[in-house]
């Protein structure tokens, strides 16, 4: 099926949508597509949607993410692109959301998002987890609800990246056991309450908008410890100063989690980058789990 064919499928979702027709000038391939291929869709009227467009098979995952911009859209704490569609047509899955017009996010705006996320992590579930899997880019995601957080982390984290490596890194998979044996120790006392969490919070997943307000967008969505949203944003450049400063105003940080809990999370997403990307991310992740075990 050609690529014009699909387009037009999709322009034809799209004017069903949103009850005005849409009729397409223009498609450009765009970058944020994770294991999906993403284009930009223009209409003659100028009005543009974000598309991904991935094989048949991938339509429950696509499901998920526009489940997750939708969940994190109801707390109405940041914005996210709004989700337009989502199914399937000539033989592809598809998503369309809204286009944001993004750039670099400002001091001002930066405050504003520690302030946000600090909101957005106050909602809370029963349980840990999700009721859809979903996607950590292009790595499947766990979310089977649990109520223990130490259980949730070891079987639905580390214990499926560790499984997933172990064949072609073994010496990692032997680190990896020593870390769960310990994760108890090295948990113990830690209780936390299951928040609403974007899941997948590094600097390509948050900007600003026209209007200076914060967004965020590819989440990997799940309730769970606030603290993972902060380790992920501190493992690839951060967001500065002034967001930690706003968020740790409503939320001042708990003990140990510099020292413990934030390399344990950040672990999380080097195991997947290892698996997405190779072994230059095993010898961190190693380094990682040999600190964690000497603590506990």
């Amino acid at each position: 099926m050609s690529d014009e064919t699909i387009s037009q499928a999709l322009a034809g979702i799209i004017t069903t949508a949103t009850g005005r027709a849409f009729s397409l000038q223009g498609q450009q391939r765009a970058l944020g597509g994770d294991a999906s291929q993403a284009s930009v869709l223009t209409g003659d009227d100028g009005r543009r949607f974000f598309v991904k467009l991935d094989h048949a098979a991938a339509e429950p995952l696509l499901a998920a993410e526009a489940a997750g911009l939708e969940e994190l859209a109801q707390s109405r704490t940041i914005r996210v692109p709004a989700v337009i569609a989502v199914g399937h047509t000539q033989g592809r899955a598809y998503l369309v959301i809204e286009h944001v017009g993004l750039r670099r996010a400002d001091r001002a705006c930066l405050i504003h998002f520690g302030e946000a996320l600090a909101e957005l992590h106050g909602i809370v579930a029963p349980r840990h987890g999700w009721h859809h899997d979903n996607l950590l880019g292009a790595t499947h995601q766990y979310n089977t609800p649990h109520g223990d957080w130490l259980e949730f982390w070891r079987e639905n984290r580390l214990a499926v990246m560790l499984d997933a490596l172990a064949a072609d890194e073994p010496a990692l998979a032997r680190d990896g056991d020593r870390l769960l044996s310990v994760l108890p120790t090295l948990l113990a006392g830690h209780a936390p309450e299951p928040s609403l969490l974007h899941g997948d919070l590094w600097s390509g997943n948050m900007a600003m908008d026209e209007t200076g307000r914060p967004v965020i967008y590819d989440p990997a969505v799940y309730y769970g410890d606030r603290e993972t949203d902060l380790a992920m944003t501190e493992l690839f450049g951060g967001f500065g100063p002034a967001f930690y400063e706003a968020y740790w105003a409503s939320w001042p940080m708990r003990a140990e989690y510099r020292e413990i809990r934030r390399p344990l999370y950040q672990l999380y997403h080097l195991l997947n980058h290892a698996r997405l990307f190779g072994s230059g991310y095993v010898a961190p992740s190693q380094r990682i789990m040999r600190q964690l075990v000497a603590m506990a």
